[in-house]
């Protein structure tokens, strides 16, 4: 209970005093007198603290949670208890939208896990692919020939280098072996988060150049 107290918001007599309009002796005084029906209830006392002044003297105040404020403002009239309230509900907003340490903290650790993930995915995927490195896409061929991708494709199948299988082209049996292509990965998700996976063919210098003879 103590440390539940401890953690809870509260505000100052001197800050009552502003937001009401009472001077702070006067807010001073209700806290004192209405105190000890409060400590005989709850078997607690307010939270003495103290301020400085404008010429450097230690001076007493309250800290006072939102409750305990609420009790001590029965005493003030109604438009002082309005403002009160409305204060209240300022400060209650602005803990609620700005995130604690502790959130904040928990944002950061996560930001550093995805960051770290990326790192170990961009290494796996280059280990994986290093093989295909310098290789030429199909895009980049068809570009290079002044053709398009759906032709080159179109013409790789006719003249029975590849051929289209489960979602992809692969090389025939007859060109397999030949060093003319490689298979690159690429890594992505589902719209459910499930990390998925799929290859295409890139094409070696020499697979390159063989495309280039058949234009």
């Amino acid at each position: 209970m103590n440390d539940m107290m401890k953690n809870l918001q509260r505000m100052t007599s001197l800050e009552i005093a502003q937001v009401t309009g009472k001077p702070h002796n006067d807010v001073l005084k209700a806290v004192r007198k209405m105190e000890p029906a409060w400590a005989k209830i709850t078997q607690g006392k307010f939270s003495l603290s103290n301020y400085q002044d404008a010429t450097g003297r230690t001076l007493p105040c309250y800290a006072l949670t939102k409750t305990e404020c609420l009790y001590v403002a029965t005493k003030f009239n109604d438009a002082a208890r309005a403002r009160l309230v409305l204060r209240w509900e300022e400060l209650e907003h602005a803990r609620l939208t700005q995130p604690t340490a502790d959130a904040r903290a928990l944002l950061v650790t996560e930001k550093e896990i995805l960051s770290q993930g990326d790192r170990i995915r961009r290494q796996t995927i280059g280990r994986e692919n290093a093989a295909a490195d310098g290789c030429l896409t199909v895009s980049e061929l068809a570009r290079e020939l002044a053709t398009t991708v759906r032709d080159l494709n179109r013409l790789l199948v006719d003249r029975g280098v590849q051929f289209w299988n489960g979602g992809r082209y692969k090389l025939t049996a007859e060109y397999r072996d030949c060093g003319l292509a490689k298979d690159r990965a690429f890594h992505y998700y589902s719209l459910e988060g499930e990390k998925k996976q799929r290859y295409y063919l890139v094409w070696t210098r020499e697979g390159a150049d063989y495309i280039r003879s058949m234009f």
